[in-house]
């Protein structure tokens, strides 16, 4: 590894930094590898974009920077970064440098080591931190150029469409079925803008060590200026994904556990922004499947390339033609 240029690099870029580095690469990451830098200042976080051939428009780790940067006082909770660097020189492709947060990141959205309020108090924090994403004013905190002006809805189904069809490997029926009937099913009222984190899941959050309480929201590299039902969405589709399919509550039984129901998560998040349920919410809901399903495919395209981040992106891979079945028996069949 580039230790000796990496050191020498925050040496002149993170403020009261003091080598030398040491990394380690973290588990998870599957789209931008993520190290845990050991230095005799301190612990820090490294978020580098792959190193070799990726898709366009894919693994921005300069967004992330930027909106991570934005972020910071807002009711969102984000790491403090220190540096972007730009140039591939130093570890082979851009990355940037944030703090370390001790903290749990939690991938079983059961929570089976917690108790009932436990799970309750996590998953009030975790609409409590996609509300205040929700509610953001991009022009407040200088994000205002972050993106397009509304038509989010219609530009993701033609971005995860191409970016599918670049991963294509094999044909998957409920994919194709999906590209017909997303562009003419869209809503048709006007789009509040807002931000958009564009993978918000609970595994993309840091968990205090001990409490039920979020410290970071991180892997901001898909954000944007966006719709706010469509970002929430794909947080809820997590209720009908099923456990042993990809981090999901489908089918299982939530009473007694401390876990909402789907229903209710919707409406605290409702009521936390000021927001009416709309009527065609599962529209998002089934793009948000449409999205992840097009995600992993482009793991699974890398696991082919071999530029995959992650030894387990082959498996991952397998879940796109599952997860865009649901997101297809979810289409009103009239």
């Amino acid at each position: 590894m580039p230790e000796a240029e990496l050191n020498a690099w925050m040496a002149d870029h993170v403020p009261g930094f003091e080598g030398p580095v040491s990394l380690h690469r973290l588990s998870g990451g599957q789209s931008n590898p993520t190290w845990r830098v050991d230095a005799a200042s301190g612990q820090y976080v490294l978020r580098q974009k792959p190193v070799g051939n990726v898709l366009p428009s894919a693994h921005q780790v300069d967004r992330e920077f930027r909106v991570m940067q934005a972020l910071a006082g807002t009711d969102v909770p984000v790491p403090k970064v220190h540096a972007l660097c730009t140039d591939p020189v130093v570890m082979g492709s851009m990355f940037f440098v944030m703090e370390y947060l001790p903290g749990r990141t939690l991938f079983d959205p059961r929570l089976p080591d917690m108790t009932p309020d436990e799970r309750a108090r996590t998953f009030d924090a975790m609409n409590q931190a996609i509300a205040a994403i929700s509610t953001v004013d991009p022009q407040s905190v200088g994000l205002g150029d972050y993106g397009r002006q509304g038509g989010y809805v219609e530009r993701q189904i033609a971005r995860w469409t191409k970016q599918y069809r670049a991963s294509e490997t094999h044909q998957i029926k409920a994919m194709d079925a999906l590209i017909d009937w997303l562009p003419r099913h869209q809503p048709t009222r006007p789009e509040e803008v807002r931000l958009s984190h564009g993978d918000y899941r609970l595994d993309n959050l840091i968990v205090h060590p001990t409490e039920p309480r979020v410290l970071a929201v991180v892997d901001w590299e898909l954000s944007t200026l966006g719709c706010p039902y469509a970002d929430f969405a794909y947080n809820v589709m997590v209720w009908r994904i099923e456990p042993g399919l990809f981090r999901g509550l489908g089918g299982v039984d939530l009473t007694g556990t401390g876990i909402p129901s789907e229903e209710d998560y919707i409406n605290l998040w409702c009521r936390r922004t000021g927001r009416e349920r709309p009527d065609d919410f599962d529209f998002y809901v089934i793009l948000g499947l449409f999205r992840l399903a097009a995600i992993i495919q482009g793991i699974a395209r890398r696991a082919l390339d071999g530029t995959a981040s992650d030894a387990r992106a082959a498996e991952m891979g397998r879940m796109a033609g599952p997860l865009a079945e649901i997101a297809w028996e979810m289409v009103p069949k009239r």
